[in-house]
């Protein structure tokens, strides 16, 4: 019942804003294909800011027979509806994130996890545009669900911020530390002792002021447009984990378009791989700046001694997603560890 009543409201408010699906009759001089693109974020975010690209470059490419309509986050709902809208067919892309869509993907909780992916990251880079076990095995869970990932790629580091300095696992002990509501984040929380709190993102920075919870987690971006560094005295940078996301479709959309039409949104999308890290990369190099222009907040890098001594205490939370997801997120996660140790190798040899 839910479900129909998104459908329902979401149709009205694209039928209002001028919106009737992939293929339109809008007149003669319109685009004869209308994507709607939905995503997680404000109109000033990483996310945003790659949507807009993308509507750039495939609108080029169509010579007008291609127009892309942006729906940032709260125009159609929240992240979790916006999936079940692709789902639906009610629009045709969005960026989900694993934090949000656990429950419609259970695998995909598998990029969720502390201290899997390199602190390089341009062995990331590698693995997101590649890795068989995103593209192969996990995309398969998507596609079960009538949602296409066209590719994986990344917000940059998650970095955490709090009322005291975090550099060894016991520091997190009795912390009312904030987390997404996915289960393996709790859990990633829980191995360091800590007191995981799911809190809505635009409550965090309330809740930490009025001392609710003591700190959170994110990319730097995140952290400086919310002004989190004003309510926290310490900001650790501890590349502990990837904020990773993807770029989906509905496959029953995508599989109905023209050999031609599919052609110029994989070129836009395989465009886009490289144009997400620069865009992640400029955005947070800029935050990062604006910190420590604009706060006192202290600043502490972890070091090597340090991410293995969390890096330890993460593999539990390993084990407890395989005994979730069974022997397909079984397969997935040694799948994923051989390809991130082989984009470490084939990155250090090229050195």
């Amino acid at each position: 019942m839910r479900i129909l009543l998104v459908f329902l409201s979401t149709a009205m408010l694209l039928a209002g804003c001028g919106s009737g699906g992939s293929e339109t009759t809008r007149g003669e001089d319109s685009p004869k294909y209308v994507f709607r693109f939905v995503h997680e974020e404000s109109p000033s975010s990483v996310q945003n800011s790659y949507v807009e690209e993308f509507k750039k470059k495939l609108e080029e490419k169509s010579n007008g027979e291609i127009a892309v309509d942006i729906y940032p986050v709260g125009q159609l709902g929240n992240a979790v509806t916006q999936f079940e809208l692709v789902q639906m067919g009610a629009v045709d892309f969005a960026i989900v994130s694993p934090g949000n869509i656990g429950t419609f993907v259970p695998e995909s909780q598998v990029l969720l996890l502390n201290f899997l992916f390199s602190d390089n990251m341009d062995v990331n880079r590698k693995v997101l545009n590649e890795s068989p076990a995103l593209y192969d095995l996990l995309s398969k869970k998507f596609e079960e669900k009538g949602v296409k990932p066209m590719s994986y790629w990344t917000e940059g580091f998650n970095d955490w911020t709090s009322n005291k300095q975090m550099q060894q696992p016991q520091d997190f002990e009795g912390v009312k530390f904030r987390t997404m509501p996915s289960p393996l984040i709790v859990s990633s929380y829980q191995a360091y002792g800590a007191n995981p709190t799911p809190v809505p993102y635009e409550q965090v920075y309330s809740g930490l002021q009025l001392g609710m919870i003591d700190g959170e987690t994110n990319p730097l971006f995140a952290i400086e447009q919310m002004k989190f560094y004003e309510v926290q005295s310490h900001l650790t940078l501890s590349r502990h984990s990837l904020y990773t996301t993807s770029t989906v479709v509905n496959k029953e959309r995508y599989e109905r378009l023209p050999s031609n039409v599919q052609n110029m949104i994989d070129e836009t999308i395989e465009e886009m791989k490289g144009e997400s890290f620069e865009i992640q990369k400029d955005y947070n190099q800029k935050a990062l700046k604006a910190i420590k222009k604009n706060s006192s907040i202290k600043i502490n890098e972890l070091s090597e001694r340090q991410r293995k001594t969390f890096k330890e205490k993460a593999q539990s939370v390993q084990k407890e997603y395989v005994e979730r997801v069974g022997k397909d997120g079984k397969a997935i996660l040694e799948q994923l560890k051989k390809d991130i140790q082989q984009a470490e190798k084939e990155t250090e040899s090229q050195k």
